[in-house]
């Protein structure tokens, strides 16, 4: 008797926090609107709920996640076998692919929270040439007026396609004339553009002639047959240009000169504006054949780096002397000097020093 009235306790328990964690009943807590389009502004879900409680209900809160808004919910109390919404908003602009969201629900009931979903694919609005092409020169568009040639090496030429688009009402014709330094060409895909075609702007830059390493920045001018100054078309060309190692076997790895940097990043802490604080790094050949130092360059003026030798014999170790000027400077500073070397392995590296440059209080 003893264990039979223990398991209709523990059944009526059970019946009881099933109850509960039914108090309110929805005809859905899951939503999958489907496929929605982006250009349709946002869509809208009322998920309606009944009190299935032997109680009053509140709703008291409704969390969104991201890219989720509630409108609204029923804010009265709900009674015993009382109807209630809470509205679910989804806005698609800028948002294509699908989606699941969320709304956390808090209430006064004995299930003190509960959670709804929304779902859907947002199809995303048609690409226009404004879109593609948003920078206007003229009569034609390009996506950007610079035209960045990325990561380029000195064995040989390296080559582009840039796409620009004619925007007139009449051919364009791209003409026989630039002006660029004599290790950038241009050649136009085709030179004649038909009315609201596309064509190709195709850079070739000769980093063997330019004769230098790191970020490299040129200015090209190109002509075409509009009338006054819109013929003129001005454009940037950026480039950062490496030193081309061919490929290495183990063995010869194992000879070639190594750069290791003791410590990469020296923090000056808190200093005063006017400040000239400086550091020194600890620069080590743990190769086998001598290490050259091809080229030092700071991101700032600010920030110098004084070489004593440009090379260093297997084995070897110097320190190299980093000077920062805060001057003018204000707040979080953070500079650096890249070193490009011989090292076949790691031929670009940095060291970097930081700051708080602090302004004295005025008199």
């Amino acid at each position: 008797m003893k264990n039979l009235a223990f398991f209709i306790a523990l059944i009526a328990s059970f019946t009881i926090q099933a109850q509960q964690l039914q108090e309110l009943s929805f005809s859905e807590t899951n939503h999958n609107f489907g496929k929605i389009n982006e250009t349709d502004g946002p869509v809208e879900f009322k998920f309606v709920f009944s009190n299935t409680s032997s109680e009053p209900i509140t709703i008291t809160n409704v969390r969104p996640s991201c890219g989720c808004t509630s409108s609204g919910w029923t804010k009265e109390e709900i009674a015993p076998g009382g109807l209630g919404y809470i509205s679910a908003v989804y806005n698609p602009t800028n948002r294509p692919g699908p989606f699941t969201k969320s709304l956390t629900v808090t209430t006064t009931g004995q299930q003190k929270t509960l959670l709804l979903r929304i779902s859907g694919q947002v199809e995303p609005k048609p690409r226009t040439i404004e879109d593609d092409f948003p920078t206007v020169m003229g009569g034609i568009r390009v996506k950007y007026r610079a035209l960045n040639m990325g990561r380029v090496y000195d064995n040989g030429p390296a080559e582009k396609e840039f796409v620009v688009y004619n925007t007139l009402e009449t051919p364009l014709i791209f003409k026989n004339l630039v002006e660029a330094p004599d290790y950038i060409q241009i050649v136009f895909e085709p030179d004649t553009l038909d009315a609201k075609a596309k064509g190709i702007i195709k850079v070739i830059y000769n980093a063997s002639m330019k004769n230098d390493l790191g970020f490299m920045s040129d200015n090209v001018v190109l002509f075409t047959n509009e009338p006054g100054d819109e013929s003129r078309k001005s454009f940037s060309v950026y480039a950062d240009v490496n030193e081309y190692f061919p490929p290495l076997t183990p063995q010869e790895i194992a000879l070639a000169p190594k750069l290791l940097i003791k410590e990469k990043v020296h923090d000056f802490g808190k200093i005063k504006q006017g400040d000239i604080v400086e550091t020194e790094f600890v620069f080590t050949n743990d190769g086998k054949s001598l290490l050259n130092f091809r080229k030092t360059k700071s991101s700032c003026g600010c920030t110098v780096m004084n070489m004593p030798t440009n090379d260093l014999e297997p084995g070897a170790s110097m320190n190299i002397k980093v000077v920062f000027n805060s001057k003018g400077r204000r707040g979080v500073q953070q500079k650096s000097v890249t070193l490009y070397t011989n090292d076949p392995v790691n031929p670009v590296q940095r060291v970097t020093v930081k700051a708080i440059v602090e302004i004295a209080p005025a008199n």
